[in-house]
């Protein structure tokens, strides 16, 4: 298991990053970090060695009920995972959003418009995670996102704290059940029903206890997700999931230790 770090679109997050991250995961595009002004070896001496994940924009959805602007949306998103290709990204993280989420007829192009993507990773090198945001307005419930996924073959970053505003822990047990082997890649942090949420983990309410028990010996990535720049709270609620992923594990300074 690899643990890593979100770091919204400053590359001043990575310089303070700690060492021990395996991976950080920044956000990419023309409303956070434009690729084009990123100079490569400012990213390479931050990045220290560390791997580079990151996130696709989330501004506009995956699918509308337009063509035009559905093959433009393919296009932009190809670019930006090209650019991560050339980096050398592991992995990108696109929102499952939809214009109408509503919309039934929206369901089929949806997942036309995911493959599609997820085609362009692979053939830039990188590995396109479909991220639940289903307690958002656009986007495409638990139960639809692990569908779709599981028909196109993409694999999936499930968000914990996501899914727990969407549908509470039982929600999150019932897509591990039924779609916990599309997940390669986490994002993790604690939520409350009353609206609190990229909390630390052990601060909330998310049993994380049901990642034991669904998850157990998890071999992918798992992202860090809180807002805060404290760095022990931030290793903390890494340690608190891994540890729940890994029985036996413990406490270790080695970079992406699992």
């Amino acid at each position: 298991m690899d643990l890593g770090l979100t770091v919204g679109d400053e590359l001043e997050r990575i310089d303070a990053a700690d060492g021990r991250y395996a991976f950080l995961e920044l956000s990419i595009g023309d409303s956070f970090l434009p690729p084009t002004s990123i100079d490569r070896d400012r990213l390479e001496t931050a990045l220290d060695g560390r791997d580079l994940y990151v996130h696709l924009p989330f501004d506009q959805p995956v699918v509308t009920h337009v063509q035009e602007l559905n093959e433009a949306i393919v296009d932009y998103q190809t670019r930006l995972l090209s650019w991560a290709g050339d980096v050398g990204a592991r992995k990108a993280v696109l929102h499952g959003t939809t214009a109408d989420r509503d919309d039934v007829d929206l369901r089929e192009r949806f997942a036309e418009q995911l493959s599609v993507v997820v085609d362009a990773g692979e053939r830039a090198g990188v590995e396109v995670v479909v991220e639940n945001v289903g307690h958002q307005h656009h986007g495409v419930q638990l139960s639809v996102l692990g569908e779709v996924a599981r028909e196109v073959d993409a694999p999936v970053c499930f968000d914990v704290g996501h899914a727990y505003m969407e549908a509470g822990n039982d929600g999150i047990t019932r897509f591990l059940r039924s779609h916990g082997d599309r997940v390669t890649h986490l994002h993790v942090h604690d939520a409350r029903r009353r609206g609190d949420t990229h909390i630390p983990v052990g601060a909330g309410e998310i049993d994380y206890e049901i990642l034991s028990e669904q998850l157990s010996g998890f071999d992918g990535s798992v992202a860090v997700e809180v807002f805060t720049d404290d760095a022990a709270l931030l290793w903390d609620s890494g340690r608190r999931v891994r540890d729940r992923l890994t029985p036996g594990s413990t406490t270790s300074d080695e970079k992406g230790s699992s």
